[in-house]
């Protein structure tokens, strides 16, 4: 009688569980594809039906134009960041507790500001009589300022800084659950420190890389403010292009259309991410087997 009353209680509970899962996930499918489904609609409809709009996509210089600064522009962030984040996870990782607790809080603090506040603040720094540009001349360093702001340059710094607490958070925490065990292991075999951190280390972390850096990149694509500001008119990527196409030339099926493309790369980008790191991560689990 006991053993049908918790069975029944079981079933009671799992039924519960799965009404608090099934309700959120029909209230963000109704969200998320709605929209979806009209931007896949309205690439195809608008102006007229067809695939004139994708047509397009591949007959303009213009399209293809933008889409290199996006490529481009997302790359360098993307390498710059990983870079960045993965030295300072590494520090974070020879930190005493104290330490590292600061240093996460300068790490989570630049959540709270704005993209446009950041973007702006990093005009006044790196302008022509900016901060950056005359610490550089009063030291001797340059004799003219630097173009810093109205170009990619700016815009790829202004970008890194964003991104950076989105690399620094995967890979620290990928670099967690490494056994330094297996770095003292190589060493006491006769590697050298770099040696065992290339061959042991590295490859141990991969996962965590590549997690930080499928963020940036996917984020990257997508960045609108801090390229429009620091960028000043001449760097256009893909999301500022969107939404000129919609709210000054209000043409929406070429709108649409790169959106549903922008769509379809991050997609595919993020099942061919979590492949990676799936093998990445069955290799590190081995790794700490043996």
């Amino acid at each position: 009688m006991s053993s049908g009353v918790k069975s029944s209680a079981l079933i009671n509970s799992e039924n519960y569980y799965l009404l608090m899962v099934t309700l959120p996930c029909i209230f963000m499918g109704i969200v998320y594809f709605t929209p979806v489904i009209n931007v896949l609609l309205l690439s195809v409809t608008e102006p007229q039906p067809g695939l004139q709009n994708y047509k397009l996509l591949a007959d303009s210089s213009a399209l293809h134009r933008i889409f290199g600064n996006t490529l481009r522009i997302g790359l360098a962030t993307t390498a710059i960041t990983l870079v960045l984040g993965y030295l300072f996870a590494l520090g974070l990782m020879a930190m005493k507790p104290r330490e590292r607790s600061i240093a996460f809080f300068i790490v989570l603090a630049s959540f709270w500001i704005s993209a446009l506040i950041r973007a702006y603040a990093w005009v006044a720094i790196l302008q022509p009589n900016g901060v950056l540009n005359q610490l550089l001349m009063s030291i001797g360093l340059i004799d003219r300022p630097l173009a810093l702001v109205r170009n990619e340059v700016g815009v790829i710094i202004g970008m890194v800084h964003y991104m950076l607490p989105y690399a620094i958070l995967p890979i620290y925490t990928n670099m967690t659950g490494i056994d330094t065990r297996l770095m003292n292991a190589a060493r006491a075999l006769g590697a050298s420190r770099w040696r065992s951190f290339w061959w042991v280390y590295f490859p141990l972390s991969l996962p965590g890389l590549a997690g930080g850096g499928l963020l940036v990149f996917i984020f990257s694509l997508g960045f609108y403010i801090t390229p429009a500001v620091l960028g000043g008119g001449r760097v256009v990527m893909i999301a500022e292009y969107i939404s000129i196409q919609i709210s000054e030339t209000l043409r929406w099926g070429l709108a649409t259309m790169l959106a549903t493309v922008l769509v379809l790369i991050v997609v595919s980008l993020t099942v061919w991410m979590s492949r990676f790191m799936q093998v990445g991560g069955t290799i590190a689990k081995k790794g700490g087997k043996s």
